[in-house]
């Protein structure tokens, strides 16, 4: 790291600054420090809710769970069920907790549980705190943006039975609520069979309010107060002015052996279990954002970000839950044999898995999906949480990052040696050593003298920048931003509501708290042009350390008992804090001059649900070793299955020197992650890839060309989950709800809707892959064509280091751009190649999205939007798009941009007689022919025939008859 010059700074702020930044830079022997985060043990509330189970458990039938719904208060209207739940506590205190049942148009249910003390402001605090007395009940401001419309045709059932309530509701009243009033609980059934449970094992436990007394020295407790009224970790004493307040509650999937999701974890796609035993893991899935150095594989440990959105999978059939807290969670899993149970028909034998979650603060808030399929899941969840964004065009390319580029001219020089060595790219990026002696929004005036001028060089090729922007802000006089923030209040708090001070890399530093919309409305026009000197059109942000990370807090963190506006306590809002940076930054990226309007790109460490609205997210500090490549393709499949898939990881691996092996294999798989970064460490070599020599540097830009080559794909694959949700790399099981065999595959995956399924070599020296097919279809190699078919069979597949094995299955059209650029900017106005891959059936079908990747403009009809279907000889293309009033302008700009060559893979035989083709277009007047170039397939390769020139219009339509 090149250490920041000390100036004008107190010469004991540098030498501090500078003990904190060696002491993060040194690269430890071992990976991540255990002893810096919790475990379960040393969580209060966890142990607690954990000893809870285990007693529950030990207890077994003798159980009765204290809570009970009040028959007397149950009322359903309009979709909406209300009711109270009582629970009996030990010393016989009846605690009341209001309950809201939401039964939702979408066919999801939502499960609301509160305390009405608190609710009312009932409560006292501890230590003359001015905190919120409530739980908190914010987080759906952030998270939720629709799907909330409730089913008003929802209804008792007409089937009474005592001590129960029963509500049919959702599509076709299919779905019904099965609520026991005593204990409470709840049953989702769909067309008659129970898919969910909640509270069916006895674990619900919402720590009620109540004062703290101080028992005599000699009188023995009941039970261990220890971490109620405060807990201490890692030298940092949490006051809990509010006392102990976590909320827990089982919930089981019944007959499902298979549950996914609830990232981020470096762990495994198809989740472990949590209570020990071979294989497993001891402690549960912990949820609490945190930076984390070096992380290790394998492990349910919390990462940077969380997702509290579950999903359980049995053949043909998906389910799930999302838990709606920002605060710490943690979830515990075990998978046990089913029982015969009438309420859950077909799930005799099969694995159950159990699993129980736990949240420090907040309410119980539930959200139960009943699918049928994982696509109905990914829509439901989109609905409410909000669909990934579409980036503009160029995110989907290439990035090029370390820390740090030291210099502009370091900067013109990497970009003028891609072009040397004809290895395209998009975007180049700088870590903190741009920065002004680590202070935001500036320029450093020695080493970044002339930003324009290198934004300039990089425009000529339509190219971006994307530099770093943290939370934290550096606590020096005359800095004007940090007097700004000072001066208008808007930096988060102590618990005594002064402002918080912490260390990150400038050394002392303030936050900007988001959650105060003042804040929001100051972060964003930080980024107008005017206000932030030297960033232009092709400059995009980097919010990293969002977590937030504090080099000296608690865990790298902030104190839980800090506040925030609204007078929210820390711990009731931590997972939500880095999404209120990205939206504030999101925000001012849209219009940074008074009319320009364009789509934003922001990349962010911490994120939570809903953050997918807004950028990308990567999986942090890993590590140059073949595990860590290994792992990066499960962390991103669940990023993808959890609505977030604009996902990836560094490339090369953050922290080490990868061999040259390992660097070619890292790209070939990088180039599968939606989100395709490069990143090192300051302390690493250098790699760009012309530095690596031949035959390595040729064997990565061929793979860089790959996914340039079927950026069409990848743009294609993007809009689909704008729209709907769905992920943009999809797991076997997510492809193949059917196959139980690939169910827990996580190692080869899908590209969206295109039949291309890739299994990249993430282990040393191997020089073949074992690709596993679920159906009978016929699958063809992407470069050779050789073919593969078997149905439940693995094939192997030969991959010398020069490979990237990928088959296309057949029944698609992909679309390609075969011309080699610069970057994809340059490629706009190329023509197009379409690849049809011909099924068993001798069909093929397949979607093209195309707009001007920059603007907005396409809300208002400016895209392309066609179906490419082969279907008994014939290839046309149909118009799926809708018109808007920039419909007609936007076609007229595109009329040039055709397609150039039509393969057709699995070519049948009589083929070999013909020589051209029919084209018939709309509009002309008359039909045209193109030639037709037939191979025959040899030695298992299949028959493959190419169409040139067939000069149709891509935004038209037409037929080509063969």
């Amino acid at each position: 790291m090149a250490l920041h010059r000390p100036g004008k700074q107190r010469l004991t702020l540098f030498l501090a600054t500078l003990v904190v930044a060696f002491c993060c830079l040194i690269v430890p022997a071992v990976s991540v420090k255990h002893e810096s985060f919790k475990t379960c043990s040393q969580s209060g509330f966890c142990k607690r809710n954990r000893a809870y189970a285990d007693d529950v458990t030990a207890l077994g039938t003798s159980w009765k769970s204290p809570y009970e719904l009040e028959s007397s208060t149950i009322e359903l209207k309009d979709g909406l069920l209300t009711g109270t739940v009582v629970k009996t506590t030990t010393l016989g205190e009846k605690v009341r907790l209001p309950l809201t049942v939401s039964f939702l148009e979408s066919g999801l249910a939502r499960v609301v549980l509160d305390e009405e003390k608190r609710v009312k402001g009932e409560i006292d605090l501890r230590h003359d705190s001015k905190i919120r007395k409530e739980r908190y009940n914010e987080a759906e401001k952030w998270t939720i943006v629709g799907g909330l419309n409730l089913n008003r045709a929802a209804a008792f059932s007409s089937e009474p039975e005592a001590g129960f309530t029963k509500v049919q509701y959702g599509p076709e009243n299919q779905y019904r609520a099965l609520i026991r009033h005593a204990p409470f609980e709840v049953s989702f059934q769909r067309d008659g069979e129970t898919h969910v449970k909640l509270n069916d094992r006895g674990f619900l436990n919402l720590e009620h309010w109540r004062p703290k007394v101080d028992a005599p020295e000699d009188e023995t407790q009941p039970e261990d107060e220890s971490t109620w009224w405060e807990e201490t970790f890692g030298g940092n004493t949490d006051s809990k002015p509010r006392g102990p307040e976590s909320v827990a509650l089982d919930i089981t999937f019944p007959g499902y052996e298979h549950v996914y999701g609830i990232p981020e974890h470096a762990d495994s796609l198809s989740l472990r279990e949590t209570r020990g035993g071979s294989g497993n893991h001891e402690d549960p899935y912990r949820l609490y954002n945190s930076d984390v150095f070096e992380y290790e594989l394998n492990s349910p440990m919390t990462l940077y970000g969380a997702i509290p959105f579950m999903q359980a999978h049995r053949k043909n059939s998906s389910v799930g839950v999302f838990w709606l807290n920002a605060a710490e969670t943690w979830v515990d899993i075990v998978k046990s044999k089913s029982t015969a149970n009438p309420l859950s028909l077909g799930a005799a034998g099969k694995k159950t898995s159990q699993t129980h979650w736990f949240s420090e603060a907040g309410q119980l808030d539930v959200f139960v999906f009943l699918g049928p399929n994982p696509q109905t899941i990914s829509k439901n969840y989109g609905e409410l949480t909000g669909y990934t964004q579409l980036p503009q065009h160029f995110a989907l390319g290439y990035h090029q990052c370390r820390w740090n580029y030291v210099t502009d001219e370091d900067v013109k020089d990497v970009d003028r040696k891609f072009d040397r060595y004809q290895i395209p790219y998009d975007v180049i990026w700088l870590d903190i050593e741009y920065t002004d002696g680590k202070k935001y929004f500036t320029w450093d005036p020695l080493t970044f003298p002339d930003p324009k001028g290198m934004q300039e060089q990089l425009d000529e090729s339509e190219r971006k920048l994307v530099i770093i922007i943290d939370p934290h802000l550096k606590n020096e006089n005359g800095y004007p931003i940090i007097e700004e923030l000072k001066s208008k209040d808007l930096a988060i708090k102590n618990k005594d509501k002064s402002i918080y001070d912490g260390w990150c890399w400038p050394g002392s530093s303030h936050w900007v708290d988001c959650f105060n919309p003042a804040a929001i409305s100051w972060w964003q026009n930080l980024y107008k042009y005017d206000k932030f000197k030297g960033t232009f059109h092709n400059t995009f942000i980097w919010n990293d350390m969002n977590e937030p990370s504090v080099f000296n807090g608690p865990e790298t963190t902030m104190p839980k008992d800090n506040i925030h506006y609204g007078d929210w306590e820390h711990r009731d809002v931590h997972l939500i804090n880095g999404m209120t940076v990205v939206n504030a930054t999101y925000r001012g990226l849209v219009e940074r001059k008074k009319g320009e309007i364009q789509r934003p790109f922001i990349l962010t460490r911490s994120f939570y649900a809903g953050t997918q609205r807004m950028g990308a997210m990567w999986t942090g500090d890993n590590q140059a070793d073949w595990g860590h490549l290994a792992i990066s393709m499960p962390m991103v499949l669940n990023q993808g299955i959890s609505g977030f898939p604009f996902a990836g990881a560094d490339v090369g691996g953050f922290f080490g020197n990868p061999d040259k092996d390992l660097l070619v294999r890292w790209y070939q798989t990088g180039i599968w992650y939606p989100f395709f970064r490069a990143h090192a460490h300051i302390d690493t070599r250098r790699r760009e890839p012309y530095l690596v020599g031949d035959p390595y540097m040729q064997i990565i830009s061929q793979a860089i060309r790959l996914r340039y080559q079927l950026l069409p794909a990848w743009y294609t694959a993007f809009h689909e989950a704008s729209v709907n949700g769905s992920p943009i790399v999809r797991p076997q099981y997510y492809v193949h709800p059917e196959d139980e065999q690939g169910f827990a595959l996580d190692d080869q995956f899908y590209l969206a809707s295109t039949g291309l399924l890739a299994k990249p070599i993430v282990t040393k020296d191997q020089n073949s892959v074992s690709i596993y097919l679920s159906d009978d279809e016929k699958y063809y190699d992407y470069f050779d064509y050789t073919v593969y078919q078997g149905k439940g069979k693995s094939h192997t597949i030969d991959a010398p280091l020069e490979k990237t094995p990928v088959l296309m299955q057949g029944g698609h059209v992909i679309p390609r751009k075969d011309r080699p650029r610069r970057s994809s900017g340059l490629m706009k106005w190329d023509p197009y190649t379409l690849v049809v891959v011909l099924d068993k059936h001798g069909a093929a079908e397949g979607t093209l999205y195309v707009d001007d990747g920059e603007t907005y403009d396409f809300e208002k009809g400016a895209f392309i939007h066609r179906r490419f279907r082969f279907t008994e000889s014939t290839l046309s293309s149909e118009d799926i798009g809708t018109s808007g009033p920039k419909t007609g302008e936007y076609l007229k700009s595109m009329a040039g941009v055709r397609v150039e060559r039509i393969v057709v893979v699995g070519a049948p035989l009589e083929w070999q007689q013909k020589s051209t083709v029919t084209v018939i277009e709309d509009g002309s007047k008359e039909a045209t022919t193109a030639p037709l170039q037939f191979t025959a397939g040899l030695a298992g390769k299949a028959a493959y025939a190419i169409v040139k020139n067939p000069n149709v219009g891509i935004g038209k339509s037409w037929k080509i008859e063969f």
